[in-house]
């Protein structure tokens, strides 16, 4: 594995992928773990964003629309970073890392372009983008949504826990950046 500091915390990295890859493995766990990676796949995309225009045409008082709006930019600009840092950094996967042997994989392994998740980056842009346009119960779902599908990265040895860390923080910062940009458009957020 990977020795920078940033990314291995002493060690830290690799024992809590340990703990959560192999806690309650098997099943039921497994299952979520495999529909956790499907549901944060960039290529749904169009999904989520069809489900959620949707939803604020229909029920603006559960999302509004500008929020939806936060969400397609939001998901533009998380990609550069994703494919940037994965590309440039070319951090080994948890099967490569630590051997195969050693990881409880769900699906097929994967062994290249750990760093960051781009599962991750996509459901935290999701979520952050949408929140302030949400009702309170859509909020839970949302919060809900991206810890699950950061969770099953990590469950189906796809991700350490700094890859998905690394993923959700380029998420939050594309929400954020994505509001900062629909207001200087003059899409400001009330």
């Amino acid at each position: 594995m990977n020795s920078a500091w940033w990314y291995s915390w002493g060690g830290l990295n690799r024992s809590l992928f340990l703990v959560i890859n192999h806690a309650g493995a098997g099943g039921l766990r497994d299952s979520l773990a495999a529909w956790g990676t499907v549901a944060g796949d960039h290529l749904y995309f169009p999904v989520w964003a069809a489900l959620a225009l949707a939803l604020s045409m229909k029920r603006p008082n559960l999302l509004a629309p500008r929020a939806v709006l936060g969400f397609f930019v939001a998901y533009l600009i998380d990609w550069l970073p994703v494919v940037a840092l994965k590309h440039a950094l070319d951090f080994p996967r948890p099967p490569l890392a630590l051997g195969l042997q050693a990881v409880h994989v769900v699906g097929r392994p994967e062994y290249y372009h750990s760093f960051p998740s781009g599962h991750a980056a996509f459901a935290f842009a999701a979520a952050a983008s949408l929140l302030p346009g949400a009702h309170w119960a859509l909020r839970a779902l949302l919060v809900a949504f991206a810890l699950w599908v950061a969770w099953a990265r990590i469950a189906v040895g796809a991700h350490f826990p700094a890859d998905v860390l690394g993923g959700a923080l380029i998420g939050w910062f594309s929400a954020w950046l994505s509001a900062r940009v629909l207001a200087l458009a003059g899409y400001a957020r009330r």
